[in-house]
């Protein structure tokens, strides 16, 4: 039996060839970091798809990918627990460390806010 490629699709459609470049500037690295009295950081606690271990999530940072290592490490430390930091301006801590890592945040001089339940 011969086998046939159902998942080619074919377009005649001008505007599929056309650069999309607001998502690639997304993506961008910084040049240089936002103030942290003008961003607000959302802190959630997940644990969907991590086999049932809770991890902190804190994302919508506006740093450099120096300084989000940097604050990733300073969190981690004064949380006792590891973590990892991801691009986009995402920090995850392993365990529910949501007050600590708020507490944290703003004495930076971050304003924080707890996002789901």
């Amino acid at each position: 039996m011969r086998q046939r490629n159902r998942n080619l699709v074919y377009s005649t459609a001008d505007d599929d060839f056309v650069e999309k470049k607001p998502a690639e500037q997304a993506n961008k690295p910084l040049a240089r970091s936002l103030p942290p009295a003008q961003q607000t950081i959302s802190i959630l606690r997940e644990k969907k798809g991590r086999g049932g271990k809770q991890v902190t999530v804190l994302r919508d940072f506006q740093l450099t990918a120096v300084d989000l290592e940097a604050l990733g490490k300073q969190l981690k430390k004064a949380c006792g627990s590891g973590g990892t930091v991801k691009e986009g301006g995402v920090i995850e801590i392993q365990g529910d460390h949501r007050d600590k890592a708020a507490v944290l945040l703003q004495k930076q001089g971050y304003k924080t806010k707890f996002v789901g339940g």
